[in-house]
């Protein structure tokens, strides 16, 4: 069918202009009096509408009538010309309904609360709101491959489906072609009959067998959708997520922390420059301040603390929070927003973690507490990077796992990795749609997932 993009219309407006033009898209509202009707008409290549001039005189009624009507898909020919309000419109000489929408169609207000369009995920991209999200996440996505194409990083993929958990939290999901067998005596007995004839599920992380890949390839990066089975019903916690995880060899805490603070403050310019629309209507309409917010990141240092001074920090603080602060507990929601939004006023990064509350693959520091380890803390979020050196010594990594009784037998090939030619090597992961959430002022990650999957509901 041809026809050509409202957006290359916006963009090159004088290559149309006054030119007769086919259109296709959907209505987004109409207007209707005696003598003209007018339509926003959206195709969801462009933010704007391009608005349509209907002279009934001019124009077939009973091509007209069936098209007024919101959700309508059409197919529009006409005159591409200037006008005082709009910049542009298109003069309509002739009009198809390719598809009708009916009354009952959902989305006939302008606007609707996001609690109603979780109900209707199938038909939400249909509106302003998520046609801004889904812009801003195609931009977010296009600005991450883009930073490690052009710094020498590989993009891996690693496998969804594993054997092993990355963290050691046990919160996978269980992927099996088993049906229920209350006879087998034992786990192992059970999966011995299933497909891979061992124990599987949906990977949480892609970074075990992205540390094998940085091993020969040198430097680089995983960005794929990842899975915990989390009973955590909030705002900023999802089923399926994605993720982005660079491993880079020879290289300390302080290089990786420098790489991760470039990394950011790119990607974050990138989507300034790539989405100004979007950006604009999110700054009016989602989080007032946003812009400043994200330009200010860009131009200006991150913070950089350690765990011990961060809990210093908070117990002198004088608030009350609802988990108290000492030195061994995990940083809360509220203390890393205090941190980023009262004591820095700016994202930040908190160093040297205590061992015990971190992962068994980060590398212990000389004080045998603490690993070199750290978080990125940003305002309105709190944690959004995760990031370490991992461990590169053979024993002192057996010795972590065996602590945590680990089962070495599962992780052979992964010890592999520092049994033969092993490095200093470090990495990060960092929650893309929270990113999504950060750079947008979206609160609530289900509206960053075309589809959100998320505890007690599918």
């Amino acid at each position: 069918m041809k026809h050509i993009d409202i957006k290359a219309l916006f963009t090159a407006p004088d290559n149309y202009l006054n030119a007769e033009v086919t259109v296709c898209g959907w209505v987004r509202t109409w207007r209707d009096s005696k003598s003209i009707a007018f339509i926003e008409l959206n195709d969801g290549t462009a933010f704007k509408n391009l608005q349509l001039i209907i002279e009934k005189d001019k124009t077939d009624e009973s091509e007209v009538k069936p098209a007024l009507a919101v959700g309508c898909a059409l197919k529009v020919t006409g005159a591409f010309i200037p006008s005082e309000r709009n910049g542009y419109e298109l003069s309509v000489a002739r009009i198809t309904v390719l598809g009708a929408c009916p009354q009952d169609y959902p989305l006939q207000k302008k606007h609707h609360t996001l609690e109603f369009l979780r109900t209707i995920p199938h038909l939400r991209p249909r509106t302003k709101f998520f046609e801004a999200v889904f812009a801003v996440r195609n931009a977010l996505s296009f600005a991450i491959h883009k930073y490690f194409n052009s710094n020498g990083y590989k993009y891996v993929h690693t496998p969804i489906i594993t054997g092993s958990d990355c963290e050691g939290a046990g919160e996978m999901f269980r992927v099996t072609t088993q049906p229920w067998n209350a006879n087998a005596k034992t786990e192992q007995e059970y999966f011995s009959a299933d497909f891979f004839g061992a124990k599987a599920g949906l990977t949480v992380s892609g970074q075990l067998e992205g540390e094998a890949a940085a091993m020969g390839l040198g430097k680089i990066y995983t960005f794929g959708p990842t899975f915990r089975a989390e009973h955590s019903n909030t705002t900023r916690h999802a089923a399926e997520f994605w993720q982005i995880e660079p491993e880079v060899c020879f290289c300390d805490l302080q290089d990786i922390i420098e790489i991760a603070e470039d990394f950011i403050k790119f990607i974050i310019k990138d989507v300034i420059a790539a989405c100004p629309e979007e950006l604009a209507y999110f700054n009016e309409r989602v989080e007032k301040g946003l812009l400043e917010k994200l330009n200010g990141v860009v131009a200006s240092g991150f913070g950089k603390i350690t765990y011990t001074e961060a809990v210093e920090v908070l117990k002198k603080s004088g608030k009350e929070f609802k988990y108290p602060v000492e030195w061994g507990c995990d940083l809360q929601t509220e203390h890393e927003r205090y941190l980023t939004e009262e004591y820095f006023k700016k994202p930040v990064f908190v160093t040297d973690y205590p061992a015990d509350i971190k992962a068994f693959y980060m590398k212990l520091n000389a004080d045998g507490k603490t690993v070199a380890a750290t978080d990125l803390l940003v305002p309105g979020i709190g944690e959004i990077i995760g990031c370490s050196e991992r461990e590169a010594d053979l024993e002192k990594l057996t010795d972590a796992m065996n602590k945590r009784k680990m089962p070495l037998d599962g992780y052979k090939e992964y010890l592999d990795s520092r049994r033969y030619g092993s490095v200093p090597h470090s990495g990060f992961g960092l929650g893309f749609e929270r990113m999504l959430m950060y750079i947008t002022g979206v609160q609530n990650i289900r509206d960053t997932l075309l589809y959100p999957r998320t505890v007690g509901g599918l």
